[in-house]
């Protein structure tokens, strides 16, 4: 009886990831965002989430699979939720044989496990804009010491999304969704029974904050570099911008969103790039800006029907993403706020945030610091503005290793 319990499941475990690697090939943006990085990243499905639920801190049993009230992709002719993420460096593992020397890593708003890895890990074209590496042997985060696991996030590149075919039929999701998808397959797939430390920059910020509200005996400590955990004025303002940029495209329009019958050119591409250059407006401070001329500037300014090499910068957003992707994670940004839940966080806190950051304000992340028991906050301008979260690490390293040494990760 045993043996043929084993057999079904391991049947069952087989259809859904060959479901899930048949939503992968039929998406229409690619898996990765780093493209070159792509055959590290593994792929891991979860059956019966159920996605844009509520959660309420304190009852974990009460959103194991999701949150309450939240709908499963399968209940809407969709494969499993699938997430992704890459795993470097040495576990070490209790008598039970879970993983108790974990470091999680969140991507942010448009990147992914690859996007991550390309920025830190020791070796990659990536470390020269974050002024060097953060992820390897001997590193700030030491893979010789730790099992460092960069993660994707629902609803774009590797995981489960709108342009894997459901559409405006997908779920709205959360970031509590984002979190509480990872912690299945960190739970269920790799093993793991302790995370030593949750961080990211942007929206992985974000997420290391949920972490800590979510599964406060689970995160021993986080380190959120240039997040919120609120959906501000500004921020809402900007994002808002954006949506509404992405949604005038008359593809969008015409179809309500429902374009997907049509060829991938006939999309609302235009709209899509109409929508990154208002995000890409403040993005930098205006002072680099100015100094970038014209000639540079112009890269990134949209217009619908442009002159020369006007939006030349824009043209990859319009093919590599997918407008309805977007507009999901918007919304879910719309939606956030833990700011009740924070003085319920365990977890040894460091907040590090850009002070002249256009997007994200640093007055959010002081508030954040008076909510979280114990939590410190450390400050560092730079004229790339929020662009500077990547190099936050490098930036803050010095006070960052204090932080480690406190916490027991030296």
């Amino acid at each position: 009886m045993n043996a043929r319990k084993a057999f079904f499941a391991a049947l069952t475990l087989s259809v859904f990831l060959v479901l899930a690697l048949s939503a992968q090939a039929a998406s229409l943006t690619r898996s990765s965002g780093v493209e070159a990085l792509d055959s590290m990243k593994r792929y891991y499905a979860v059956p019966n989430f159920k996605i844009g639920g509520t959660y309420e801190p304190g009852k974990e049993s009460a959103y194991e699979f999701g949150g309450s009230g939240g709908v499963t992709l399968e209940s809407l002719g969709g494969a499993p939720l699938q997430t992704a993420y890459i795993a470097v460096g040495t576990p070490k593992k209790d008598a039970q044989g879970k993983i108790i020397n974990a470091v999680i890593i969140s991507s942010y708003y448009s990147g992914d496990a690859t996007s991550m890895y390309d920025f830190w890990y020791e070796g990659q074209k990536g470390n020269g804009f974050a002024n060097g590496a953060v992820v390897g042997p001997g590193k700030l985060i030491d893979t010789d010491k730790y099992y460092v696991i960069f993660l994707d996030a629902l609803g774009l590149w590797g995981t489960s999304k709108p342009s894997d075919g459901l559409g405006m039929k997908f779920p709205k999701y959360s970031y509590q969704d984002f979190v509480q998808a990872n912690y299945r397959l960190l739970k269920d797939h790799l093993n793991v029974g302790k995370i030593r430390l949750a961080t990211g920059v942007s929206m992985g910020a974000i997420q290391s904050y949920v972490w800590a509200v979510l599964h406060p005996d689970y995160v021993e400590a986080i380190l959120p570099i240039g997040g919120i955990v609120y959906s501000d004025p500004v921020s809402a303002w900007l994002f808002t911008l954006m949506t509404s940029g992405m949604q005038s495209d008359p593809a969008w329009r015409d179809t309500k969103g429902n374009y997907y019958h049509l060829p991938k050119e006939k999309h609302p591409n235009q709209g899509m790039m109409f929508g990154w250059s208002i995000l890409k407006h403040t993005g930098l401070t205006f002072d680099l800006r100015i100094q970038q001329g014209m000639d540079v500037v112009k890269k990134e300014i949209f217009l619908w029907e442009p002159k020369g090499d006007q939006g030349a910068n824009l043209i990859s957003q319009g093919k590599d993403y997918d407008v309805n992707d977007l507009l999901y994670r918007n919304l879910a940004g719309d939606q956030f706020d833990i700011r009740n839940q924070l003085p319920g966080i365990k977890a040894k806190t460091l907040i590090v945030h850009v002070k002249n950051d256009q997007w994200l304000r640093y007055v959010l992340a002081e508030e954040a610091a008076k909510k979280i028991p114990g939590a410190k906050l450390e400050g560092f301008e730079s004229p790339l503005a929020h662009y500077a979260v990547f190099r936050g690490p490098n930036a803050l390293q010095e006070q960052i290793k204090v932080f480690f040494k406190e916490i027991g990760m030296e």
